[in-house]
């Protein structure tokens, strides 16, 4: 389990750039609630799970895991799997990006 999840600062740093928890969650694979869990320090997070929470955020993967209350051993992950994670956070991404424009252009019609 995890000693401590910094809500605050990854709640903060998906604010800077744009997402939300529901964006985090979808990049991750992740069910709103198993993404409450690991916010709430009740469900481990996965190497892959937090090379995606790095890439959202915009930090490197040991500092997505000191930020989420875990080991540098939670940080490595397999190449591929990282370049995969990666490429799903940025399509998230831009996924929310494209959900804002469109709620803002509706707001304005």
């Amino acid at each position: 389990m995890a000693l401590f999840f910094d809500h605050d600062w990854y709640d903060a740093r998906l604010a800077q750039r744009g997402l939300d928890r529901p964006a985090l969650a979808a990049a991750a694979g992740l069910s709103p609630v198993d993404l409450e869990l690991v916010f709430k320090d009740q469900r481990e997070i996965s190497p892959a799970e937090l090379a995606v929470f790095a890439e959202m955020v915009g930090v490197s993967r040991e500092e997505a895991a000191r930020r989420a209350g875990v080991g540098a051993h939670a940080a490595p992950v397999d190449p591929a799997a990282a370049r995969i994670a990666q490429l799903e956070a940025r399509v998230a991404a831009l996924e929310a990006e494209v959900a804002g424009l469109l709620a803002a252009r509706s707001r304005s019609s």
